[in-house]
């Protein structure tokens, strides 16, 4: 092989390795930051890790709701129809943010309890992923809630 032609070959290869360090860093930085949705029976099963960042959807638990006063610590309870999951968040809630209305909270869970991070209330006006959607749409249909209008129940 004549000198030329090595340097191209060690180039061609340092180029594919840098590529290949490249991907999978990238891989593994969005691997980190997907977070996946869960309901709280979902998680009762065991089916989100432990300790992995996850969202938790359903709806805010009818009488669930508290807060310290002077704190911003909120504790409510997710509830999809067939299981509760208690909740903490410590920060400003949304507006929409009321019982027995869809919450999607972003976080982990730590001793039986979520630990949010974010909490969004659902908007009607707002564009939800179909699995979202999908999700809310059965923990809806368990509680009763007309989807049309914010926390009124069925007839």
């Amino acid at each position: 092989m004549n000198p030329t032609r090595k340097r191209r070959l060690i180039a061609v290869l340092l180029i594919l390795a840098a590529a290949a360090i490249a991907i999978t860093l990238g891989a593994l930085a969005l691997q980190r930051n997907v977070a996946y949705l869960y309901t709280p029976s979902e998680v009762l099963r065991g089916e989100a890790s432990e300790r992995a960042r996850f969202r938790l959807g359903g709806m805010v638990a009818k009488d669930s709701f508290s807060r310290a006063p002077g704190s911003l610590e909120a504790r409510f309870e997710v509830d999809d129809g067939d299981a509760r999951l208690p909740v903490s968040y410590t920060g400003i809630l949304p507006d929409l943010f009321r019982e027995n209305q869809a919450v999607v909270a972003t976080g982990k869970m730590e001793n039986g309890i979520f630990v949010a991070e974010q909490v969004l209330a659902k908007h009607d006006e707002t564009y939800m992923p179909k699995e979202v959607a999908d999700k809310m749409g059965v923990a809806h249909q368990k509680h009763g809630v007309d989807e049309r209008k914010p926390g009124t129940a069925q007839n």
